[in-house]
């Protein structure tokens, strides 16, 4: 079987297609980079990360950017006629008062890995724009038409365009085609597909909460009328038929399901197999219960699914609801690299694993300054909109034991480096050497921001020497606390237990729709250049 989810941890809003034998999925990334990663599977069991669509900083500004904003929705489709991958993605720059203001890019590339052409613009109608390649050459640009005026229904319709290879633009004004195959509401994150002569679209209804569903239209026509699936929703977690057209907030948590662990389930994109199997991925959330908070964020869950006789497609086992076990393909077992507990910083590249809010990572980080080591510049504060040093890795398990070796010699108080549970630039705890100006030297402590409060635990101030320190992050379902070590074998905790729960889209007021993330860190806010040099980054979700 396969087991749900299939990419644990922050990987919201995924889009599959296939090349031949090998299959390719896509996900969010918001404000942070790498943009839009890419994971590559031969049997859609086994997943790796392949590789990142969007890898310059200058190109796609982020920065200043709230949290939450930037990248969306990726939408990756590869042509055959063409043999050519694209990529629409959208840049989400503001939600100030709800206008939602995105700019869609569509980008090309002969090779997965790239190198991907220069953006073209799209259109800025709203948010969830993807391609649709016809089979008689023409394309299509189908995205959420986002509504800003009274009397209407919000967030919006779908809308369609078509769009000029030669012109590299949007032809003509998109024309709004579908309102949903459901009376849920929130309607968004369309796919038009084509099969035996039939446009499908498919959309995720009820907001991406826990009333999200995948339900889907068909028509003869590109332009509709499209008519509703009549079984529609076919994938959810939330059974059962719901009205909320009047609502237009995205959360729902009265429709959480206490009879299924995959919650939110929606938002979905499907493939086949080339001996007919049919598999669709979706976003879906694993919450604290009763608090409904989902520290590891959106996920990416995969479905078996069946045509049937008369044009629809169903889940393989007859039901509606997500689950948490799937059979497997028929095709061949193909076991896929995963990303190392142990990081030795050894290579002469970092690792593709590895994230930073609004820049590339390797703009502060670098791994041949001094062999053996990641040498962290520092820059603005952990708060900043704009330039901070960062070095995470997805949080894909709520059992994570993170540790790391650090050297540092802060001068001046400005000067902190150490370990951080980050969810965005208002929330996160950090372990971090300091100067400390009260006792003339080296120290540790913890802060803590929540919701923009700053607390400075000094109680937890602790004299350090010059030496390596060793810094370690605990993450034990609801609990979560720091310890440290002078030799990296005796450790001792230092601070509070936090909770969990709390680094997550429900708690957080500053920031949502992404995950938590766990790394290393280093700011000097004085003249962004002191730095400090971290041995190695391990990050174990089994441990004795």
């Amino acid at each position: 079987m396969i087991q749900n989810p299939i990419l644990p941890g922050f990987h919201p809003d995924p889009c599959i297609c296939r090349k031949g034998d090998d299959y390719y999925l896509a996900v969010s990334t918001f404000e942070w980079f790498p943009g839009i990663p890419v994971y590559h599977s031969k049997d859609l069991k086994h997943w790796e990360l392949l590789t990142h669509v969007l890898t310059d900083d200058e190109k796609v500004d982020l920065k200043k950017l709230p949290s939450a904003k930037g990248i969306w929705a990726p939408c990756l489709t590869y042509c055959e006629a063409e043999d050519m991958f694209y990529v629409v993605y959208g840049v989400m720059n503001s939600m100030n008062a709800r206008y939602f203001d995105v700019d869609n890019y569509l980008i090309c590339a002969r090779d997965i890995e790239g190198p991907w052409s220069e953006p073209v613009y799209l259109h800025s109608a709203g948010f969830d724009a993807s391609l649709l390649h016809d089979t008689d050459g023409r394309k299509w640009i189908v995205s959420l038409e986002w509504e800003t005026r009274e009397g209407y229904e919000k967030p919006g319709a779908i809308c369609l365009a078509e769009y000029s290879p030669e012109k590299k633009a949007v032809i003509g004004y998109p024309k709004r085609i579908w309102n949903g195959g459901t009376d849920r509401g929130c309607i968004e994150a369309p796919h038009l597909t084509k099969k035996d002569g039939r446009y499908y679209i498919m959309c995720a209804e009820g907001g991406t909460g826990y009333n999200h569903c995948v339900t889907m239209g068909r028509a003869e026509n590109v332009w509709g009328p499209y008519e509703k699936d009549p079984e529609n929703p076919i994938v959810t977690s939330a059974p059962g038929v719901s009205n909320e057209r009047h609502d237009p907030d995205h959360l729902k948590p009265q429709y959480y399901n206490p009879d299924s662990v995959l919650q939110k389930s929606g938002h979905g994109s499907y493939v086949e197999t080339p001996n007919g199997e049919v598999y669709l991925v979706h976003l879906t959330a694993r919450p604290f219960v009763p608090e409904l908070r989902c520290t590891l964020g959106r996920e990416t869950a995969v479905q078996k699914m069946v045509w049937t006789e008369d044009g629809w497609l169903r889940m393989a086992d007859g039901g509606r609801l997500a689950k948490m076990q799937v059979p497997e393909s028929g095709l061949p077992k193909c076991e896929m690299p995963k990303i190392p507990d142990y990081d030795d910083f050894d290579a002469d590249t970092l690792g593709n694993w590895y994230y930073a809010p609004r820049i590339m990572p390797q703009s502060f980080a670098d791994v041949t300054a001094r062999p053996g080591y990641v040498r962290l510049r520092g820059q603005e504060s952990r708060t900043s909109l704009n330039r901070v040093s960062i070095l995470a890795r997805k949080l894909t398990s709520l059992h994570a034991r993170i540790t790391t070796k650090m050297e540092f010699h802060p001068e001046i108080y400005q000067h902190s480096a150490g370990l951080i549970l980050y969810y965005d630039n208002m929330n996160y705890i950090n372990l971090r050497k300091y100067y400390s100006q009260t006792l003339g030297q080296s120290a540790l402590s913890v802060i803590c921001l929540e919701n923009r409060e700053k607390t400075e635990f000094t109680d937890t101030r602790t004299p350090v020497g010059e030496g390596p320190v060793y810094l370690r992050l605990y993450v034990e379902q609801r609990k979560t606390w720091f310890e440290w070590s002078c030799d990296g074998t005796e450790f001792q905790k230092i601070g509070r237990v936090f909770d969990t729960s709390r680094f997550s889209d429900e708690y957080c007021r500053y920031g949502e729709f992404t995950g938590t993330m766990a790394g290393l860190t280093c700011a000097d806010r004085m003249f962004h250049r002191h730095y400090a040099d971290f041995d190695f980054f391990e990050y174990t979700e089994s441990y004795s």
